[in-house]
């Protein structure tokens, strides 16, 4: 992975990292105790795995990821 930084003042290579955060607090993690480590990991993974298939995304026009990128190749193909 190599990070990407623009120029100061400009913070738009941030935008979607804090969106996807802010989501994750929002919906699956405030409010909640984790009696461990590992339930909060899980915690997690799970809801980057539903975050990438099957939430819609207004910017990708209402669609999961997953079906958006298999449509793209299909329309590449």
């Amino acid at each position: 992975m190599v990070p990407s930084m623009s120029r100061k003042g400009n913070c738009w290579d941030n935008a979607p990292m804090e969106m996807f955060f802010c989501s994750l607090k929002v919906e699956r993690l405030y409010g909640i105790k984790f009696p461990n480590r590992l339930s909060a990991r899980q915690e997690i993974i799970d809801y980057i795995a539903y975050y990438n298939s099957l939430q819609l995304h207004s910017a990708l026009g209402y669609d999961s990821p997953i079906s958006y990128e298999k449509e793209q190749l299909r329309n590449a193909a």
